[in-house]
């Protein structure tokens, strides 16, 4: 391996027990590969939501501030005393981020699988992906089809997998059609494109006219705003025509869940043939997935007793699928840029993450602001 890639850097992010947030980048060096590795130069990671938890953490960056060098900026921020016995077991633990990400590989190990892989653009998952230079097992990548760019794969785990595990968790539950929150994000917009290409009834629950308009453009048939006055009646319109019984809700705090529930409950009650003091027999389930909102869940019972309200992750979903979990894969990779293509806003540097400007975009988690982490590209 050439000198210039024995280490490479990283992006760090420590919460110190003092209640300090550190953010800074790190010079590591590059793990020789294994027999069945390979070493990736990464080029592209997005900024998701899952990984702006491990980044900042409880932190409030309204008290970010920055010092350091151009090339090596250190941000710092304070976590407020009411939320440190949340990062208990992280604190004065260094520890890199980004879940998922692409790259080109520069080197490999001795086995036959791995040398196939030299010179192509991967996808990867596995974590440290803010990094310039990933040593990773062959089983952890994926090869791009030709033509693909490290940035048209660089989300291809999480929100297209979570997307597919949402319907796919809908089927295996016996459910027919689904409710999703927050529905105009990256991985909303994918939803729709799957349950329009399967025919699945998909009831989008949004915030703003903007993002309602974002949706009915890709040709979302059932969009609800939650601020409209109206929004219960709309809601339970649409669960009647879709028959939705699931809902994946990203927000998770407030009053939402609850809310579905109750429309759920009177969408059901409006076929029921047969009045039951204990709500309809229909069963009706939201899984929380996010946390958007990090107040308490309220649950007003007002959707009888015949209903679940539980978490959903991935990495568990996919370990429940076993060896089905690379169908969705498959689909993944054939699909990568028409109904699993993202976009993004910006593409930074990881210098130019730790930019105080950019810290208060892609920390908004605003839809339509999705930010791509290039390592390889100069600060």
């Amino acid at each position: 391996m050439s000198a210039d890639t024995t280490t490479g850097l990283q992006l760090r992010s420590l919460i110190k027990k003092s209640g300090e947030l550190e953010l800074s980048l790190v010079s590591i060096p590059t793990p020789e590969p294994g027999p069945e590795e390979i070493v990736v130069r990464v080029e592209a990671s997005p900024i998701n939501p899952s990984d702006l938890g491990l980044l900042v953490g409880a932190a409030d960056m309204t008290t970010a501030k920055a010092s350091g060098t151009k090339e090596a900026p250190v941000v710092t921020a304070k976590v407020p005393d009411s939320l440190m016995r949340m990062m208990a077991g992280r604190l004065d633990e260094s520890m890199p981020v980004g879940n998922e990400g692409a790259g080109t590989v520069i080197k490999t190990g001795s086995s036959d699988a791995a040398k196939a892989l030299m010179g192509k653009t991967v996808s990867m998952i596995g974590g440290a992906m803010y990094s310039q230079y990933r040593t990773m097992k062959v089983r952890d990548v994926m090869e791009l089809p030709a033509g693909t760019t490290a940035a048209d794969g660089a989300s291809w785990f999480v929100n297209p997998l979570t997307a597919l595990g949402m319907t796919e968790t809908m089927r295996r539950e016996g459910h027919k059609a689904l409710v999703h929150t927050a529905a105009a994000s990256n991985l909303g917009q994918m939803l729709n494109k799957i349950c329009i290409k399967d025919g699945i009834g998909l009831v989008n629950i949004v915030r703003s006219k903007e993002q309602a308009d974002i949706l009915y453009k890709i040709g979302a048939k059932h969009v609800v705003d939650s601020t409209a006055p109206t929004f219960m009646d709309d809601l339970t319109n649409a669960l009647v025509e879709t028959g939705a019984t699931i809902a994946f809700d990203a927000i998770g705090g407030g009053k939402l869940a609850g809310q579905i529930l109750t429309c759920m409950e009177i969408a059901a009650n409006k076929t029921a043939k047969v009045y039951s003091r204990y709500g309809s027999d229909v069963y009706k389930q939201v899984y929380i997935y996010g946390g958007l909102d990090t107040r308490p869940t309220e649950l007003s019972r007002s959707f009888g007793l015949t209903w679940g309200v539980g978490g959903w992750l991935l990495t568990p979903f996919l370990q429940k699928m076993g060896a089905d979990g690379m169908k969705l894969r498959q689909r993944v990779a054939a699909e990568l840029k028409t109904t699993f293509a993202s976009h993004y806003t910006q593409v930074v540097s990881l210098q130019e993450a730790l930019q105080l400007d950019h810290i208060a975009v892609y920390n908004k988690r605003a839809t339509g602001e999705k930010y791509l982490v290039n390592p390889s590209k100069g600060g």
